[in-house]
């Protein structure tokens, strides 16, 4: 009989910058890489251990020399940080509306690209880590200005790992699907009110909404050296939701076994 892998310690030694860290996925995945080993660099603009604006890139120059500094060097960064914008519609978003979320959502994850890849490439290579979500793979999941964010993420990240050949240094996207964090705080709220709580996830195969640390162990692969040959991809995250377009279950007959 085989023994199972000690999978502990994955991170160990690695420094690794990430953003959005104050509170659901970011906290989460914070917390297990710490768990495994790693030193974190955990910014967000309240509830982290450094004050940031992920999509100002002062901030982010910031972080990547406090890396240096302070540690030596730099592994890892989850670009993370994100706002949701809401869900009003493309006629009703105005050019600010969108200008702010795209610096967050976007600009953010290309700023953390620029600034930490020749850092992390001096230590021989590593892994940048990029959130994006279901949204940015087709609608349905969010207002227009964030689903557009997204689907640039997830361009982003393979435009960059080409951009980074023969670096060492890994570029992938993260496309959570619904998961329960103060972004959609409101969405599970209101189904609680309703008693509807069970329809949470319910158009998924696994029929649930996803946790924080889902994605913190998607996160932990993509940063691990087990995802070494993983590269210019979007790891989806989702239940299943987007393995099919809409339809009616009971169309096709019996469904589950």
């Amino acid at each position: 009989m085989s023994s199972t892998p000690d999978l502990t310690g994955r991170l160990a030694g690695k420094i690794i910058i990430i953003t959005g860290a104050g509170s659901g996925i970011g906290k989460a995945t914070t917390d297990l890489f710490r768990d495994h080993g790693a030193t974190v660099i955990a910014a967000d603009l309240k509830g982290a251990d450094h004050e940031a604006d992920a999509g100002r890139e002062a901030d982010i120059i910031r972080l990547v020399g406090m890396a240096k500094e302070e540690h030596g060097g730099l592994h890892g960064f989850f670009a993370n940080a994100g706002i949701s914008g809401g869900l009003a519609s493309i006629f009703e978003q105005s050019p600010d509306d969108w200008a702010e979320i795209l610096r967050v959502n976007l600009i953010g994850p290309a700023l953390a690209i620029k600034h930490a890849a020749p850092l992390i490439k001096e230590q021989g290579g590593g892994s940048i880590i990029c959130t994006a979500s279901v949204a940015g793979l087709r609608s349905g999941a969010g207002g227009p200005a964030y689903s557009a964010s997204k689907a640039g993420v997830i361009s982003l990240v393979k435009t960059a790992a080409q951009q980074l050949a023969t670096s060492n240094v890994r570029v992938n996207a993260i496309c959570p699907g619904l998961i329960e964090t103060g972004m959609t705080e409101f969405v599970y709220e209101r189904a609680r009110a309703k008693g509807q709580e069970d329809r949470l996830g319910h158009l998924n195969p696994l029929r649930r909404g996803g946790e924080p640390n889902e994605i913190a162990r998607a996160a932990l692969f993509l940063a691990s050296d087990e995802s070494s040959y993983v590269n210019g991809h979007a790891l989806v995250v989702d239940g299943g939701l987007s393995s099919s377009h809409p339809f009616n279950r009971q169309d096709y007959g019996r469904t589950a076994i």
